[in-house]
């Protein structure tokens, strides 16, 4: 043989890019992965329409109604002062309503009839405008005493029913208001990130389990190093969720065109306006899409670890439980630190390489401070590098049982990978 012949052995990183071409594709082109996409459809929907139902059963329970027991003079003149002021004021007033038993039942008794639960009253105004009395329990009548005497006031012409006109001069926003808005698309973005690595992260779980089972690993691991096997994987997965996340976003562009005006009414927010974070969002989108990425690779290869120790798909479906339990821990030291800025829960919170993401991203959204975000990115990248080695050399020495180099070796004769290296490959053929 030739030296033109020989052909060296892959690198770490080519090998890394063959295991993740291999296994992006696999996982790509599976009829799993139609499914996969499909699954937070169902969470969306049923939430969609809980929330709508839950808003409109609150709205039903939840009354702020007043009722009037007076004579039907005095009824329509508290109720013509009542639509006065609140044209004036803009709200801060109950809504009033004649009750309609006062009129039918001469001995109408309002703390009977509310002691009876009739009606969806919070209470009564019995008496006269000159002499109104409101019925109801003590915190509604300390909370709606002043209102209704207002209004009692103005039907009966003792305030000013003219107000002078206020000219008004509004500024673009103030220190405490664009530290509030700031404060809530941290949240946002925190929650949003959290729940894609939760939702997507748990896929590297049961990578392994297959290919121990049918022995796959074993002809992997000798013909390419571990640490390579885990990196590919990784990298492949978090192609595997970038395509979903893509698909989803396609998909949820397309339903907000169609239904803006429907999500608004029912959530009773006007989204048009964002509130921005402090780097500005080209900046802000680019660290989201890397901190995703990080904390994916952070989570991935700890769950890419305990999911190469089970045997069996049984056993990865046991320790989802621990897992999902301790991305709830890590959301929520990152969470704990939004209104604590440089204090020590939030360094630690920065510091620690799994909460890290989390809290580097919101920090984005409240400091404009940009080049933390680079120390930050290399501080997780290298800890990526230590976990994925790690993991490597645990599954060599618990499920290979082997620490090294003599166990591919003995791998390679098994399933006849034999190779050979540079060295031999450019050495003199023997005479």
């Amino acid at each position: 043989m030739s030296a033109l012949d020989a052909k060296p052995r892959l690198s770490r990183l080519e090998a890394a890019w063959v295991i993740a071409r291999r296994d992006f594709i696999a996982v790509l082109f599976s009829r799993a992965f139609l499914f996969f996409l499909l699954g937070p459809l169902f969470p969306v929907i049923v939430g969609g329409l809980a929330g709508s139902i839950g808003k409109q059963n609150s709205v039903q329970a939840i009354s702020t109604e007043i009722g009037l027991a007076m004579s039907a003079e005095d009824n329509a003149a508290m109720l013509a002062a009542r639509e006065q002021l609140a044209n004036e004021l803009g709200g801060g007033l109950p809504d009033m309503r004649v009750v309609p038993e006062a009129q039918s039942e001469p001995d109408f008794d309002a703390k009977a009839f509310l002691e009876q639960r009739r009606g969806n009253y919070i209470a009564i105004v019995v008496g006269t405008r000159d002499a109104p009395e409101l019925v109801g329990t003590s915190g509604q009548v300390g909370r709606w005493q002043g209102p209704v005497g207002l209004i009692a006031a103005a039907s009966l012409q003792t305030v000013p029913t003219q107000f002078p006109t206020i000219k008004r001069t509004t500024v673009a926003s103030s220190a405490a208001s664009e530290r509030s808005t700031r404060l809530r698309t941290a949240q946002a973005s925190q929650m949003v990130l959290f729940l894609l690595t939760m939702l997507l992260a748990g896929m590297v779980l049961s990578n392994l389990a297959e290919e121990k089972g049918n022995k796959i690993i074993e002809i992997l691991a000798a013909a390419i190093p571990m640490d390579s096997v885990f990196m590919g994987k990784l990298f492949a997965m978090l192609g595997v969720s970038f395509v979903g996340i893509a698909v989803w976003g396609v998909f949820g562009w397309g339903f907000w065109t169609v239904a803006e005006d429907a999500i608004i009414t029912v959530t009773g927010t006007d989204y048009s306006e964002l509130p921005g974070p402090a780097v500005g969002w080209p900046i802000f989108v680019a660290l989201g899409i890397a901190y995703f990425s990080m904390a994916y690779l952070l989570l991935g290869s700890l769950f890419l670890t305990i999911g190469a120790m089970a045997s069996t798909v049984r056993e990865v479906q046991t320790l989802s439980m621990p897992v999902t339990m301790l991305q709830l821990m890590v959301f929520f030291l990152a969470a704990a630190t939004l209104s604590d800025a440089g204090s020590s829960l939030e360094l630690l919170a920065v510091a620690f390489p799994l909460s890290s993401p989390f809290a580097m991203l919101a920090r984005a959204a409240l400091d404009e401070t940009v080049w933390t975000h680079a120390a930050a990115l290399a501080w997780q990248a290298v800890w990526v590098g230590l976990l994925v080695k790690g993991g490597s050399m645990l599954f060599r020495k618990r499920v290979m049982k082997s620490g090294g180099a003599g166990h591919e070796k003995k791998s390679r004769r098994k399933w006849g990978f034999a190779s050979r290296t540079r060295a031999d490959a450019t050495a003199e053929p023997a005479e």
